[in-house]
């Protein structure tokens, strides 16, 4: 059995983390290195290594973290000047859990192109 990821044993209360919100489905938690005056991490309850392991079978789990994406930014108070929604897929984009994750980033500018 693979080892369990840190977004797992946050889901499973194993290690403590600053949660900002959590339902059936997903679990979003305060970066404990943002990158941003604001930075969100959410993820699926579900393990999903990364978006190319995302199945049909995913999609509706997959707009229901978008969903949530949307609220938190209204709640943490990034919608109306805008925000940023990254998720790394694999190593050489920068993904270094592998359990698929979505970062909210916000409270600033940001430059085009990233990277």
């Amino acid at each position: 059995m693979p080892e369990k990821t840190i977004f797992s044993r946050i889901i499973d209360r194993e290690i403590p983390a600053d949660i900002v919100y959590e339902d059936d489905l997903c679990l979003a938690i305060r970066d404990i290195s943002p990158q941003a005056p604001v930075h969100v991490l959410v993820f699926p309850k579900k393990v999903v290594v990364s978006t190319s392991d995302i199945t049909e079978e995913d999609a509706p789990l997959i707009g229901h973290i978008y969903l949530v994406i949307q609220k938190l930014a209204d709640q943490l108070g990034i919608s109306e000047e805008g925000y940023r929604v990254v998720s790394n897929c694999r190593t050489n984009a920068g993904q270094t859990v592998p359990h698929l994750h979505f970062h909210i980033l916000g409270g600033r500018s940001f430059n085009w192109p990233p990277g």
